[in-house]
Parts: structure tokens; sequence; C-alpha cells
């Protein structure tokens, strides 16, 4: 699985039937820090996923087709989840990065 960035969409006059009525999304890939990585993929869509949206991708043919509802067909690459958020750890168990700024904790006073 990888994480990546929806950079637009693809129209197709002519697509494999099994395509018919998905979505073709190009997907940049990206790092665990938000940074792109490589070069952009074509997905199908299992999940309407939009431009802007950071998503979760699948590069196993079988995993791609069976997760967006087809039976066998010529898929590599599908859209499976759309981050909220995403929380890094150090080997420590402590946040690492942005997710890493101090929590304050409110003590509640007993009545």
């Amino acid at each position: 699985m990888q994480i990546g960035r929806v950079i637009g969409d693809i129209s197709a006059t002519q697509k494999h039937p099994s395509h018919e009525g998905k979505t073709i999304l190009l997907v940049q890939p990206l790092g665990l820090d938000g940074s792109a990585t490589g070069n952009p993929v074509a997905a199908v869509d299992g999940v309407k996923a939009g431009v802007g949206d950071k998503v979760l991708l699948v590069y196993d043919g079988f995993a791609a087709f069976t997760t967006v509802g087809l039976k066998p067909s010529p898929i590599d690459t599908a859209v499976i989840g759309i981050i909220d958020r995403v929380e890094l750890f150090s080997e420590t168990g402590a946040p690492v990065g942005a997710a890493a700024a101090p929590q304050q904790k409110h003590k509640q006073k007993a009545r």
C-alpha cells in the first residue's frame, strides 16, 4: 500500500469493458513526509475520492480489482481509502514531527 494525493482524473473515449462506469484518477505517490515520490499513476477509484484528497493506494492487481468490486480485470492500481490523518511515532512510541507538539492536559476539579 502507498499514500498518494489525487492530482486529476482521466477521461478515456475507449476502455476495457470492465472499466465502464468507473472513475480513473491520476494520483501522485507520497512519502511519509508528504513529499512526492516517483511518477503519478492511474488508479481506479473505489471510494469516490476527489482532486486534492490524500488517499491509500494498492498496487496488487487482485487487491485492486476486488476492492473496487470488479471481477478479474486488467487493473494494477486502485484507490481504496481516503486518508483523514497520518500519525507517526518514534521507536519509543513518542509522536514524530507535527504530531510531536506537546498536548496540554487539563485537570478537572472534583465537585
